[in-house]
């Protein structure tokens, strides 16, 4: 079925994709089979080169890291994954040995030549050296190049001040196999939160140098893990297929629910000591725009809808709680704060936009100030999200809900006067302001052709109407304009924000110059942010760290090279037949942890 087909036309949704499902369902008779939309459409899955959530959350369920998070425990709790213990840690937290589990295989594939590969010490080594190859421009190399594990900055300087290829097998002393199943950092700052970058297996996953070798640049389409589940099938920004991974070691269900968390008990009392993954296949479908999506559920040919759209949150749970109709069929409703932060990204080296002059400076919180963030959570949102202050995310270090900042000002008058001030006044009488210099002014604002951006976009040309600003929307598919905001293309862009780590300090990679062109997409240079950032990453957690936060957060606020806007509240709704789910609020690996009714899915498709 043409992806056209689907957006497009209800009766194709009914009929066209019906008949898939029944052809699927028929062929996959008696195996467990996972089926649920993504909104927006993934990039691929090589871990070094991702940047944007849907390609990790597949990643995650491909890839092992060393460390995983408990599927239960709340907010967290960091526990071995293909490690054998919790890490060997020095007391100035420089020295980090990691002792691998033998008899962990990655999955089969023609790069390994008909043999079973075992996964090793030199398998970590080697995907942790290839976010410092030039060749990947990997968007994580910042945020690992500040770990300052020692010779691997000078191996990327080489490459690059050479013209030479990354010198893979040239030993370093930061990081080190040990032994066939002993790894270990050494660094050159002190890093007490290592862990939870190694709990991070959507990017830090083992990738085996057989299969980047063997595929080269179409690695994208190739990811070879260890993990739960392998990539079946792939029809780039249409349908993404995984299958259980028959190689996969023998994982039990197990987790640490809280004392007073009764739904995690009893999930672990339903499932303790099952064998995962408990699902065959997951199959993903992009779908983009909200109704169809939301049709899909409603016609149960989706057994998820993650991330209920917000103009169907008052037919389907007004209130918070869900809605007869939909009670009565077994629906399931799962509501929770999300660890996130919708914003609007201010190219810094854009002509009109950018800049640090007070008249530049001037314009970004105008626009801030400006925008009406109340009325979009009432109407757009249809009260699904809280006003944020910051760019700290609920739930992570840092975060503190009775904080106040400007950036959570709604202020008209004000925003009039600043841009009066600055010299952003209407001189030829249309209604539109000019610059300072008397030249045209025009917002070209980037977005995304689809129901939820066109209507944020209707509000936001509101708020900029009644500044006498002239606002261009400029849509253009996701991937698209994260690439294009990633080189600086862009001069405002609106985006969401999700939190990978319980630490608050990822948040503050955005404002970082070493994070330029990757998390820092607004460009920003701030000599002083950059001294607050350095510090705030080696030293224990604590008040002083916290200050460095507040100081931070001051400096973007002062500058406007980011608009937070709102920290989203997540719904979604499961089948009767999907039973375990549970939303992570930092990491993405669940799909190991739910089970399917295999019975009760195949007779309400027929």
């Amino acid at each position: 079925m043409k992806r056209r087909e689907f957006l497009h036309g209800t009766a194709a949704v009914s009929l066209g994709l019906t008949d898939a499902l029944r052809a699927s369902a028929a062929q996959d008779s008696g195996r467990k089979m996972l089926r649920y939309a993504f909104p927006i459409a993934e990039t691929g899955f090589d871990p070094p080169q991702l940047i944007d959530l849907y390609s990790r959350i597949v990643t995650a369920h491909i890839f092992d890291g060393l460390y995983t998070y408990d599927h239960l425990a709340r907010p967290f709790k960091i526990k071995p994954n293909t490690a054998d213990g919790m890490p060997e840690v020095s007391s100035d937290f420089r020295v980090w040995t990691v002792h691998l589990r033998p008899g962990i295989h990655f999955v089969d594939d023609p790069a390994f030549d008909g043999k079973r590969r075992e996964l090793v010490a030199e398998d970590y080594v080697y995907s942790f050296k290839r976010f410092f190859d030039p060749r990947w421009k990997a968007a994580a190399y910042a945020t690992l190049s500040e770990l300052k594990i020692r010779g691997l900055e000078a191996l990327r300087s080489t490459s690059l001040k050479n013209k030479t290829p990354f010198a893979y097998d040239q030993p370093v002393e930061g990081l080190r196999a040990l032994d066939r199943y002993a790894l270990q950092f050494t660094l050159e700052v002190p890093q007490p939160r290592l862990l939870q970058v190694l709990a991070g297996g959507d990017l830090y996953g083992a990738v085996a140098r057989d299969v980047v070798e063997r595929y080269g640049d179409d690695i994208m389409g190739h990811p070879v893990g260890t993990g739960p589940f392998k990539l079946a099938d792939w029809r780039r920004s249409s349908r993404i297929v995984l299958e259980r991974n028959p190689t996969y070691r023998e994982h039990l269900y197990d987790a640490e629910p809280n004392d007073d968390d009764a739904e995690g008990k009893a999930m672990l009392a339903r499932f303790r000591g099952r064998r995962l993954p408990m699902v065959d296949r997951v199959e993903i479908s992009i779908i983009d725009e909200a109704q169809p999506r939301w049709l899909s559920f409603l016609n149960k040919q989706q057994d998820l809808q993650e991330r209920l759209p917000n103009e169907f949150i008052n037919i389907a749970a007004p209130t918070g709680v869900l809605a007869p109709g939909l009670a009565k069929q077994g629906i399931q409703l799962y509501r929770v704060p999300a660890s996130d932060v919708t914003v609007t990204l201010f190219n810094m080296e854009d002509p009109i936009v950018g800049g640090y002059e007070p008249e530049k400076v001037a314009l970004r919180r105008a626009i801030g100030l400006g925008s009406n963030v109340a009325k979009e959570i009432r109407l757009a949102r249809k009260g699904q999200a809280i006003q944020a202050n910051s760019g700290l995310a609920p739930m992570t270090y840092g975060y503190r809900p009775e904080f106040r900042s400007e950036n959570g000002q709604y202020d008209l008058a004000r925003a009039r006067a600043l841009l009066d001030t600055f010299g952003y006044i209407d001189r030829d009488g249309d209604g539109w302001r000019e610059t300072p210099k008397g030249e045209p002014l025009v917002l070209n604002w980037s977005t995304e052709p689809n129901q939820v951006s066109r209507q944020l976009d209707e509000l936001r040309r509101t708020d900029m109407n009644a500044l006498g600003l002239r606002v261009e929307f400029r849509p253009a598919k996701w991937p698209e304009n994260m690439k294009n905001m990633r080189v600086g293309k862009l001069a405002i862009w609106s985006v969401g924000l999700s939190s990978a780590a319980p630490d608050g300090q990822p948040t503050f990679d955005s404002g970082a110059s070493i994070h330029m062109g990757g998390q820092n997409l607004a460009r920003f240079r701030n000599a002083r942010f950059d001294e607050i950032y350095s510090r705030m990453q080696v030293i224990p957690d604590g008040p002083e760290r916290l200050e460095l936060f507040d100081q931070a957060v001051r400096i973007i606020v002062a500058y406007m090279p980011y608009k937070y806007s709102v920290h989203r509240i997540l719904t979604d709704l499961a089948q009767p037949w999907l039973h375990g789910y549970r939303r992570p609020p930092f990491w993405n690996t669940w799909w190991q942890y739910v089970d399917i009714d295999a019975a009760e899915q195949a007779k309400a498709i027929q």
